[in-house]
C-alpha cells in the first residue's frame, strides 16, 4: 500500500442568491449532450448551463446549456473545482426538486453532491493524480428545533407556492 500526500482544498461556488445549483459525479463525455436533454424536456421555461470536467483524455470543460450567462458561470465553477467526471448545473426559473429525477436517470451520473440555492463550498482533495470531490458544506448550521407556528410556516410556505394541496 503506497501512501501519499492529501490536501484538501475550499472551492467557493460562484453564484448570484437567485441561482440554484447541482453539483455531481459522472463518467463519460456523453453526460453534456444527455444532461442538456434531460433538462431540457423538464419546462420551457426553464434556464440552466452545464458544465463538465473530463477526467481523461483532452481533459476539457465541456458545456452545453440555454442560457449563455448560465452557462459560462457553470464554466467557470467546474473550471475553478477542477475534480475529474465533476459536473455543475446552474439553475434559473425552476428548482431542483423539479430536475433531480431526471438528472439522477441520466446513465452516466454517478451521484450527486449538492442541489441548493444556497451558499456553496465544495470540498477538493489533491493528490499527485488530480483533484476529487469528497463532499460539499452547503449552507448554515441550524439555530434550534422548529416550533409549532415554524411548523405551521413551514406547510403554509409549501401550498403558497404550490408544492403541496
Amino acid at each position: 500500500m503506497s501512501s501519499e500526500a492529501v490536501s484538501i482544498e475550499v472551492v467557493g461556488v460562484d453564484k448570484p442568491d437567485d441561482l440554484n445549483v447541482v453539483i455531481g459525479q459522472s463518467h463519460f463525455i456523453k453526460t453534456v449532450e444527455d444532461l442538456h436533454e434531460a433538462l431540457v424536456g423538464i419546462s420551457p421555461h426553464l434556464r440552466f448551463g452545464l458544465a463538465f470536467c473530463e477526467a481523461s483524455g483532452p481533459r476539457l470543460v465541456r458545456r452545453s446549456g440555454n442560457d449563455a450567462e448560465l452557462t459560462a458561470l457553470a464554466v467557470a465553477n467546474a473550471t475553478a473545482i477542477g475534480a475529474g467526471h465533476c459536473f455543475v448545473v446552474l439553475l434559473r426559473e425552476g428548482y431542483p426538486v423539479n430536475v433531480l429525477n431526471a438528472i439522477k436517470a441520466v446513465p452516466e451520473v454517478c451521484g450527486l453532491f449538492c442541489a441548493t440555492a444556497n451558499p456553496v463550498q465544495v470540498l477538493v482533495a489533491v493528490t499527485g493524480q488530480g483533484r476529487g470531490v469528497v463532499g460539499v458544506v452547503d449552507g448554515e448550521p441550524p439555530l434550534g428545533e422548529e416550533t409549532e407556528s415554524d411548523v405551521t410556516a413551514r406547510r403554509q410556505l409549501l401550498r403558497t407556492i404550490g408544492y403541496k394541496l
